[in-house]
């Protein structure tokens, strides 16, 4: 039913009963969506023109509206192959009011702010500038946007899937007659990811056409959809606990609670779940739960793999900052890799928008007097610092209200350095640390809560933090190092000395650099005797992994009073990323990534972020913040961080698996599970399924895998399905990382994700989880 198809010239009387059609289509979707009748949805299915902005002279007027599947977003184009182009809602990251990307405040004037909105895209997709006719209108679609996205958002797993199953349905038929055709049935299946044998379709056709007409339709389509999407393995374990009257009665609920998912819970919960999760009137009664009603529970946060309780800041978050794992990024201004790529605002905010607390700016002199950002002997375009700066002010706490930790590398002339310094402290304001707290010279960090909606800069100080309490400013000298990075990055772009060179700093930008001062490292005794808790050292990787082999407990030792940064090797100029496992073996806080590049490395980093409420800050376990631990991740001696653990796992089965490969019509995945472990050496360990031909909608597995686990508090899991491929690599088809401490026991649906780690709406895994001690 898209725009799409081409379909043979209809009568008046024909087309008026395909827009009736198409109304109620419209209708029944937004009722789904929980938008029955409302007017900002009703605004969009009209839809009305736009102006598309890509330049200073670019500037067009398209017609725009949502799709009666109020999930798919269509425009008309000017392009010769191309009339009409679609997107869809789930491709949608945010949608921004006012002129707050960079098209926008670069190509149109401050007196048409309220009339522009931005759509911005998941994927690298360029963002969609627009401006519409009034402020009214472009608030109207801002509202009813961002209403679709968070009620699709807000739809449980399986009502994202019956949404886009139905729709699928719809697309397969051709000629909108609402009847499905063996045809357009065996379409359907190739859309939904499932391929099967002409004999097998014709017979579940046959199954279901109940009047023999050679088409299904109402009540023949139903029991199709119904055959469709019946769960034998829930059947199984709805059976074995439902005790009453063929259901589960709450007294059934409470014992699956109790003897499946191992939870406290008790008789009232199991009655909160039914009054929560039931549809059945009759069965809510009699406080029953149907099966219709524990699969929507298995689907809900409860079911989930991730502890609930952990979606939200759960942690204290009262311990000094360096207790904290931080989420940080590296050379955060770049969206691709490191030699040619663009430099851009927009990158700060995908970062932000993260939950990244540590963001990188590379600062040199530009044109007119202005510092710029830019990778330093490289062809990376540049952006304005004051731009840079603006966009991080308006974007820092979006997600997170926790500090954010700006990490300057300086190659400016000092009056650019002077401006820096202003720039910073008139956009960032009251929000930038410019003393340290508190009345007295603190001998240890605040901590985040301390800190919140804070800036901290990091870069380096012409004096001691004391100067900060006495009114003796004298500076001996006005030069300093080099930063380390600074100096590995112009031995890798100029092939130039090895030593590092002195540059000028100004005393104001000296001055508001309060509790990360960057100093060289020169070994782990030297920094115990000489260096004071606020200064801190960034280790190339192969520096601080060569440290984590050899010297791993003096490593954490050193992370328990001062803060470590671990930057990747200037030879990664495609972007790519190191491991940064071994790093928070060690205590590390600020393992910088990049950020732009999707790779199994920022799987893991979204991973060891995820719980705590995604706020950026993970608490170090005990044994990594105790003065008395001997913690070392390569030989395990005995202490209170070896709890051992097994992990059991039952890969049971997957549902609606995206196609890989889109553009071939008749391909279909092969899928396979991998169960990978990370953490201290002696835990890594990977695991894999047999893969399925030729079955993406719900392959079935049910293999059983078990993990020793020395240390589980730095252990996580990644659950990886990828496409199998005798001749070449396996495609991903989407992957799932979280911390062992955070997953929930027993039955759980497992979310995926795509490689940029976005969520896929209707895909997951259902599997079965036991971590127990050890005998």
């Amino acid at each position: 039913m898209s725009c799409l198809h081409k379909r043979p010239k209809r009568t008046n009387s024909q087309e008026q009963a395909f827009q009736e059609q198409v109304k109620k289509v419209a209708q029944e979707n937004g009722k789904r969506l929980g938008l029955e009748g409302d007017a900002d949805l009703q605004f969009l299915l009209n839809g009305g023109e736009l102006i598309k902005i890509r330049s200073t002279s670019w500037k067009k007027s398209r017609f725009f509206k949502l799709q009666e599947d109020c999930k798919t977003m269509w425009h008309e184009s000017r392009k010769m192959f191309k009339k009409n182009q679609t997107f869809s809602i789930d491709d949608i990251d945010s949608v921004r009011i006012g002129r707050q990307s960079e098209g926008l405040n670069k190509h149109t004037d401050t007196s048409v702010e309220e009339r522009c909105f931005s759509i911005i895209f998941k994927a690298r997709k360029k963002n969609l500038d627009l401006m519409a006719p009034s402020r009214e209108e472009a608030k109207r679609w801002v509202s009813g946007l961002n209403k679709i996205m968070s009620n699709m958002h807000n739809l449980s797993r399986q009502q994202k899937s019956e949404h886009w199953i139905i729709n699928c349905m719809r697309k397969a038929d051709k000629n909108d007659d609402n009847k499905m055709t063996l045809k357009e049935l065996k379409h359907f299946l190739r859309q939904i990811n499932v391929e099967v044998d002409d004999t097998y379709a014709a017979e579940i056709f046959k199954t279901c056409d109940k009047s023999n007409s050679g088409s299904l339709e109402g009540s023949e389509i139903k029991h199709f959809y119904n055959l469709l999407t019946h769960r034998e393995e829930i059947d199984v374990i709805y059976g074995k606990y439902a005790e009453t009257e063929g259901q589960m009665s709450a007294r059934d609920l409470l014992n699956f609670l109790l003897n499946e998912q191992r939870e406290q819970a008790s008789f009232e919960d199991a009655l909160k779940l039914i009054e929560k999760y039931e549809m059945d009137g009759t069965a809510k009664e009699k406080k029953h739960m149907t099966k219709d009603g524990f699969l929507m529970y298995l689907h809900q946060e409860e079911g989930s793999i991730l502890n609930p309780a952990h979606k939200h800041v759960y942690q204290d978050m009262s311990q000094p900052l360096n207790h904290y794992y931080i989420s940080s990024s590296h050379n955060t201004y770049l969206m691709e890799d490191q030699l040619k790529g663009p430099s851009s605002t927009e990158a700060y905010i995908k970062a932000l928008m993260k939950s990244c607390r540590c963001v990188e700016l590379d600062c040199w002199d530009g044109a007119n007097g202005e510092p710029v950002i830019y990778h330093g002997y490289t062809l990376t375009s540049k952006v304005l610092f004051r731009d840079v700066i603006k966009a991080i002010k308006d974007f820092a706490f979006k997600t997170s209200d926790y500090p954010v930790i700006l990490s300057l590398e300086n190659h400016c002339s000092v009056d650019q350095q002077k401006l820096m310094a202003h720039h910073l402290i008139s956009i960032l304001g009251d929000a930038l640390v410019t003393k340290p707290l508190g009345n007295t010279m603190p001998t240890t960090f605040p901590s985040p809560e301390e800190l919140k909606g804070k800036f901290l800069i990091k870069g380096k100080r012409l004096n001691k933090l004391d100067a900060a309490f006495t009114n003796n400013n004298t500076i001996e000298e006005d030069t300093v190092s080099e930063e380390d990075e600074a100096a590995d990055c112009k031995e890798n772009g100029q092939k130039a000395k090895s030593k590092k060179s002195k540059i000028k700093l100004a005393k104001e930008l000296s001055d508001i650099v309060i509790y990360c001062k960057s100093v060289h490292f020169n070994g782990f005794e030297h920094a115990k005797d000489n260096q004071a808790f606020y200064e801190m050292s960034s280790f190339k990787e192969s520096k601080a992994f060569n440290l984590a082999e050899t010297s791993a407990t003096a490593f954490m030792h050193h992370n328990m009073d001062k803060l470590s940064r671990i930057y990747p090797a200037g030879s990664r100029t495609d972007s790519s990323n190191y491991n940064p496992v071994p790093m928070w073996n060690v205590g590390c806080q600020i393992v910088a990534l990049n950020f732009q590049t999707p790779s199994k490395e920022m799987h893991l980093n979204q991973g060891r972020f995820l719980p705590n409420g995604f706020c950026g800050y993970i608490l170090k376990p005990e044994f990594q913040r105790s003065l008395s631990s001997q913690f070392d991740p390569n030989t395990l001696t005995r202490g209170p961080w070896l709890k051992r653990k097994i992990f059991h796992i039952m890969v049971i089965s997957a549902q609606q698996l995206p196609k890989v490969n889109k553009d071939k019509h008749k391909s279909i995945v092969d899928p396979l599970v991998r169960v990978e472990i990370y953490g201290v050496p002696a835990d890594n360990a990977s695991k894999e399924t047999h893969y399925i031909n030729n079955n993406g909608f719900n392959p079935m597995w049910n293999q059983r895998f078990q993990f020793n686990i020395q240390v589980p508090e730095l252990a996580m899991v990644q659950f990886v399905v990828e496409d199998y491929d005798a001749t070449s690599q396996n495609d991903l088809v989407g992957q799932y990382c979280l911390p062992l401490t955070s997953v929930q026991n027993g039955y759980r649906h497992v979310p995926l994700l795509t490689k940029r780690g976005d969520v896929i709406c209707s895909a997951g895994l259902f599997v079965h989880l036991m971590l127990l001690d050890a005998q």
